[in-house]
């Protein structure tokens, strides 16, 4: 039985493959389509390459030798402005309901606040409340139309918070 309390650290290269599994089985789970979300993204498989450059990072929600969950900031992509994108921000259920998220979120905004940038977009599924709610009390406003071109289609809600 693990007994260690989980911490948010950076994605490290052996994370890798976990972290894949652990977006793939959510969407899964939620039954989120795989097309126009992030399932099909081919950067799910490089995770820790695909942030580890300029003003992007990934974190991974870790217990022991168990990641839970993760989440992370990058430049909005297809978009003029200082902006940044809370990405691919995923909790197995054993660790939802625990603060988690917000925490995730707060670490995620320090750092889009270091690299200035000047807001923050996500998108989301129309279902997925408890995660909109989520959003909402961390300061994020529903907007009418995407932002930039993420190439996730299937994600018709849309949220920003300016800094």
């Amino acid at each position: 039985m693990e007994t260690s309390a989980p911490v948010i650290r950076e994605i490290r290269p052996e994370d890798n493959v976990e972290v894949a599994a652990i977006v793939r089985k959510v969407l899964v789970d939620l039954r989120a389509p795989k097309v126009g979300t992030a399932y099909a993204d081919t950067t799910l498989e490089h995770m820790y390459e695909n942030y580890d450059v300029e003003r992007s990072i990934y974190f991974v929600v870790a217990q022991g030798d168990k990641i839970m969950g993760c989440g992370g900031i990058a430049p909005l992509d297809n978009h003029v402005g200082n902006v940044c994108e809370l990405q691919k921000m995923y909790f197995l259920e054993e660790a939802r309901g625990r603060g988690l998220g917000k925490e995730m979120i707060e670490r995620c905004l320090q750092s889009a606040r270091e690299f200035n940038f000047e807001g923050c977009y996500l998108e989301t599924m129309p279902y997925m409340k408890a995660a909109q709610e989520l959003y909402k009390k961390m300061g994020f406003e529903y907007i009418d139309a995407p932002m930039g071109d993420t190439g996730h289609y299937s994600c018709p809600v849309w949220m920003f918070k300016k800094f």
